[in-house]
C-alpha cells in the first residue's frame, strides 16, 4: 500500500489545485472538438501512442493508450447515462471514439507539461488525499482507514487498481497545474467587471406580440396533388422510411414449467455464502437515542437563556418521573422527530453534529442530559447502544435464502433454455415445443421498438432477434418471468411506403418543411407594422398575434411563450423603453417585443458585488485562455505527426451518424 499516505505534508496542500478524477478540462474540449485525431495505423492493445518529441518517434519513446482503458471508459460512460445493454452496438463506437480522444488529449497535455518541467509527485498526491473529500472518507478522525478499505474504496469507486488511480491523480493535478500556471496572468480590468455585473443585473419588462407555430401550421393546407409532388421530390428521404420488420417464432416457459420443482437452499450453501460476504453483514458501532429540541435562534425562545431556561425546566421534569415521550410531543421543536416522541432511531458514529453524537456514544445508558449545539438545546437520552459486530446467521437467514433461491432459479431457467435451444436446433422448434407441451406462436412483422404481446417483456427477445439471421440456430432470451426459444421466421427489409400508407406522415413533413418560412415572414410582417405604426398592439391585432406582457425579469428569466430572455433575444435589454424589437424567433413562435421597463443596477450595488464578479470573470477568462492553448497543443502535436491511432480502433463500423465519421 501507499505508506506515504500516513503522514502528512501541509506545506503542498495549499499548492494543489481543484482535481477532478477523469480531467474534466480534458473531456469538455473533446466533446467540442470531436474526431479531433487521425492518422497513421497502430496495432494490437494500443489504441494510440502520443509522442511528447519530434525525436521520440525514432526511439520509440511513446505514451500508450491502451484500448482496455479505452474499453472501460466507454463502458463506465454507458453505464452512467444508463444506456441500454442491448443498444452497445449503437452507442459504443461513439463512447470508444470519445474515450480514446479523452486520453489522447490527456497524453498531449502531460507532454506540454513536462516541458514546462510540471509535474505532480508522491508528495503532491500524499496531500491531496489528506485534504477535502478524499481526507474525510480516507483519514476519518485523522486515522488512515487501513490498506484493505482504501483498496476496496478505489476498486468500487473508480474500477482501478490503487496504483492505476493514484497515476491517475497525479496526472489530473498535473494537468491542473498547467492550467494554473498557463492563466496566472489572466486579468479583467475594473471597467469590464462593472459592465458585465450591469448586464447580468439588468432586469426588463416587455409586451411581445405572439405568432404561434401551431396556429400558421393550420394554415398549410396542401392538396393531394402538392403532397404527392412532394412524396416523388423527396423519394430519397422516404426509400427506408418503413424500418426493418422482422417475424418471431417461439414458445416460452416460466419457472412453474421448469423440470426438478423449485430449489431449495441447503445448510451448506446457507454456510458458504454467508462466509464470503461477511463484509456485507458488518455493523458498525451505533447508538439509540431521543430528545425535546428547544431552538435557538429559530425558535419560540426569543433569546439564548430563554431556550436554556425551558430546556432546564423540561430536564427538571423528566427527572421528576415526567414521560419524556409526552414531553417531547409537546415542546419538541423538531417536528421530526417530536411527533414520535423523541425517537431518532439509531445513528452511526459520526453521524450526528459533534456535541450530540459525543453525547449518545459517551452518556450512561438512561441518563437524560441537556446538550447545546448549532440547532439550540437538546434534553438527550441514549436508550441503547450497539457495538460493532458482524450480523449472526440466524438474523440474515431470510435474505441470504432469498438470495441463494434467485440464483438457483435463474441457473435452472437458464440452463433449461439452453436445453430446449439445443434441442430445437436438433429437431426443430415445433416438435421441441410439442415434446414440452409449451405452445409454439409465430408473431405479426414487428420493428426494433415492437411488442410481443404474449410475453410478460419481449424487450430482450426481439433485440436478440435483431441481431441474428433468418435460418440461424434457435437461440434464446428472459421474458421477464422465464425464457423465450426463438428462431427468425421472415425479414422484411427498410423499404419505401406508398403514398396512400404515408399520407398523414408526408402532410406533416410538407408542412414541417414550410412551417419555418412561413413564420419568418410572418414575424417580418408583424414587426414591420409595428415600427410603421410605432404601436405593437395595432400591428399585433392585424396579423392575429397575442399580446402578453412580462414580469421584470434578468438574463436567465424565464416567459412564456417566449423562453430564457438572455439566450433567446439578448439585444432586448441594450433597448430603451419604449423602443420595438426587430423579429424575434423563440419556442416555436415568432415574436416582436416593446420595452415597458428597464431597471439597472445601482453604482453602489456594482461595487458591493465588484470582487464577486471578478472572479467569475477571471474563471470564464482562464478557461478560454486554457482552451486556446489546449487547440494549439493538439494542432501542434497533429500537424508534426506525434500522434499514431489505430485507424480500425479509431473508427469502429457503427450506424450512421452514431459510429465513424
Amino acid at each position: 500500500m501507499i505508506r506515504f499516505l500516513q503522514s502528512k505534508d501541509n506545506r503542498l496542500v495549499k499548492a494543489i489545485f481543484w482535481v477532478i478524477i477523469g480531467a474534466a478540462v480534458v473531456t469538455m474540449v473533446v466533446t467540442l472538438i470531436p474526431g479531433i485525431f487521425q492518422d497513421a495505423t497502430v496495432t494490437g492493445d494500443t489504441y494510440a501512442t502520443v509522442y511528447p518529441h519530434w525525436y521520440s518517434r525514432y526511439i520509440f519513446a511513446g505514451e500508450k493508450v491502451s484500448l482496455t482503458r479505452v474499453q472501460e471508459i466507454a463502458q463506465q460512460q454507458m453505464q452512467r447515462q444508463r444506456l441500454p445493454e442491448q443498444y452497445a452496438q449503437i452507442f459504443m463506437p461513439r463512447l470508444v471514439e470519445q474515450a480514446g480522444q479523452q486520453l489522447i488529449l490527456q497524453k498531449v497535455l502531460l507532454a506540454k507539461a513536462a516541458s514546462l518541467g510540471i509535474q505532480a509527485n508522491e508528495d503532491d498526491v500524499r496531500a491531496f488525499l489528506h485534504t477535502g473529500q478524499y481526507g474525510e472518507l480516507l483519514f476519518p478522525n485523522g486515522q488512515f482507514i487501513g490498506d484493505d478499505k482504501y483498496r476496496q474504496f478505489i476498486s468500487s469507486q473508480f474500477d482501478m487498481t490503487v496504483g492505476d488511480f493514484q497515476k491517475a491523480l497525479a496526472d489530473d493535478i498535473t494537468i491542473n497545474r498547467l492550467r494554473a500556471f498557463l492563466t496566472d496572468g489572466v486579468t479583467v480590468s475594473d471597467k469590464e467587471i462593472r459592465d458585465q455585473y450591469r448586464k447580468q443585473n439588468v432586469k426588463i419588462k416587455f409586451d411581445y406580440a405572439v405568432i404561434s407555430s401551431d396556429d400558421l401550421r393550420k394554415q398549410i393546407n396542401p392538396s393531394d396533388a402538392d403532397l404527392q409532388a412532394f412524396f416523388t421530390k423527396n423519394a430519397a428521404r422516404y426509400a427506408t422510411a418503413v424500418p426493418e420488420e422482422r417475424k418471431i417464432t417461439y414458445f416460452a416457459f416460466n419457472l412453474d414449467q421448469v423440470p426438478g420443482g423449485a430449489p431449495k437452499a441447503t445448510p451448506q450453501e446457507i454456510q458458504t455464502y454467508y462466509n464470503a460476504h461477511q463484509t456485507e453483514y458488518q455493523q458498525p458501532e451505533q447508538a439509540r437515542s431521543r430528545h425535546i429540541l428547544i431552538k435557538f435562534p429559530g425558535g419560540a425562545a426569543k433569546t439564548d437563556a430563554e431556550a436554556k431556561a425551558k430546556a432546564d425546566a423540561l430536564l427538571k421534569q423528566i427527572q421528576g418521573g415526567a414521560d419524556f415521550a409526552d414531553l417531547a410531543k409537546k415542546n419538541s421543536e423538531d417536528p421530526g422527530s417530536g411527533a414520535q416522541g423523541g425517537e431518532l432511531g439509531f445513528a452511526r458514529r459520526g453521524a450526528m453534529v459533534p456535541e450530540f453524537d459525543n453525547a449518545i456514544f459517551n452518556n450512561k445508558i438512561g441518563d437524560v442530559k441537556i446538550v447545546k449545539s448549532q440547532f439550540g438545546y437538546h434534553i438527550v437520552q441514549v436508550e441503547e447502544r450497539q457495538t460493532a459486530h458482524t450480523q449472526p446467521l440466524n438474523e440474515v437467514l431470510p435474505t441470504i435464502q432469498v438470495q441463494i433461491l434467485r440464483q438457483k432459479e435463474s441457473q435452472a431457467e437458464s440452463a433449461y433454455a439452453q436445453q430446449l435451444a439445443t434441442e430445437a436446433a436438433k429437431n426443430g422448434l415445433a416438435k421441441t415445443a410439442d415434446a414440452h407441451h409449451l405452445q409454439l406462436v409465430t408473431t405479426p412483422s414487428l420493428n426494433a421498438q415492437g411488442t410481443i404481446s404474449g410475453l410478460p417483456d419481449g424487450s430482450q427477445v426481439i433485440a436478440k432477434a435483431f441481431t441474428v439471421k433468418q435460418g440461424d440456430a434457435p437461440a434464446f432470451a428472459p421474458t421477464g418471468e422465464g425464457f423465450a426459444i426463438f428462431q427468425v421466421a421472415a425479414i422484411a427489409p427498410p423499404h419505401a411506403p406508398t403514398f396512400a400508407d404515408w399520407k398523414d406522415k408526408v402532410a406533416k413533413d410538407y408542412a414541417d418543411e414550410r412551417l419555418p418560412q412561413l413564420l419568418n415572414e410572418k414575424t417580418k410582417a408583424l414587426a414591420d407594422k409595428a415600427h410603421a405604426y410605432n404601436d405593437l398592439a395595432k400591428a399585433a391585432k392585424e396579423v392575429g398575434a397575442t399580446v402578453k406582457t412580462s414580469d421584470l425579469v434578468g438574463d436567465s428569466g424565464q416567459v412564456p411563450d417566449f423562453g430564457q430572455v438572455g439566450s433567446v433575444a439578448p439585444q432586448l435589454f441594450e433597448m430603451t423603453v419604449g423602443s420595438i424589437s426587430g423579429p424575434i424567433n423563440a419556442q416555436r413562435t415568432g415574436v416582436v417585443a416593446k420595452l415597458v421597463d428597464k431597471q439597472e443596477p445601482t453604482a453602489d450595488e456594482i461595487t458591493k458585488n465588484l470582487d464577486q464578479t471578478r472572479e467569475q470573470a477571471l474563471e470564464q477568462r482562464r478557461d478560454e485562455a486554457f482552451g486556446i492553448f489546449v487547440g494549439a497543443a493538439q494542432d501542434q502535436f497533429k500537424k508534426a505527426r506525434l500522434i499514431q491511432i489505430n485507424a480500425k480502433l479509431a473508427k469502429p463500423a457503427g450506424p450512421a451518424g452514431l459510429g465513424g465519421q
